[in-house]
């Protein structure tokens, strides 16, 4: 990880921006970006075959029993899915399952949802997911950055493989929390600081 203030982007490069419940795949350079707050978006990649994408999803529950498997779950699902196309239309692009490698961002606690002793916030929930869900299809983390109380914008360059985070500040990512969670009442539920490289 690489802590680089004030680097700026390539504004040659084609910039795709993701939107919650939406991913994006590519086998030519461009900047995929993203805006997070509880979400969590994958940036997956197959080097050797110059194939890249990213998602960017939110389970469909604010909590969920602490020691059950999220893979095999109502809100899993949601998760398993939003990585599985992702993964199917990278290989449609000549991406080997066998060689994505992935870095996951995102999961901060920006939403005021109740909390129990027995059960994650949605945040925790997301990112306790996209570690069960790599470690079970055995796809290599390079990096992570999960967690805390901050949005992020995240920048992924599909020809280096790396990725920009620029924390934002938390006045912003309590207005992003209430984004989400309208988001999420729509969607899915039913009823300015550092820059680093990874």
């Amino acid at each position: 990880m690489r802590n680089l203030p004030g680097l700026g982007l390539s504004s040659e490069l084609k910039h795709i921006i993701v939107q919650p419940g939406e991913m994006y795949s590519s086998n030519t350079q461009l900047i995929i970006q993203t805006l997070l707050g509880s979400c969590v978006s994958a940036c997956l990649y197959d080097r050797q075959n110059r194939v890249a994408g990213m998602n960017h999803f939110l389970l469909s529950a604010p909590r969920y029993p602490r020691f059950q498997s999220l893979i095999l779950s109502d809100a899993g699902r949601y998760g398993v899915n939003a990585m599985e196309l992702l993964i199917n239309e990278m290989m449609g692009k000549g991406a080997r399952r066998s060689q994505i490698r992935a870095k996951v961002f995102g999961a901060g606690s920006v939403l005021d949802i109740a909390d129990a002793e027995d059960f994650f916030k949605i945040a925790e929930i997301n990112q306790r997911f996209i570690m069960e869900f790599l470690e079970t299809e055995r796809i290599p983390l390079d990096a992570a950055d999960l967690g805390g109380t901050r949005g992020r914008v995240i920048h992924f360059d599909t020809h280096t493989m790396e990725v920009l985070l620029r924390y934002i500040p938390s006045g912003i990512s309590r207005s992003l929390g209430n984004d989400e969670k309208k988001y999420w009442k729509k969607n899915v539920h039913p009823s300015e600081s550092e820059i680093l490289y990874f």
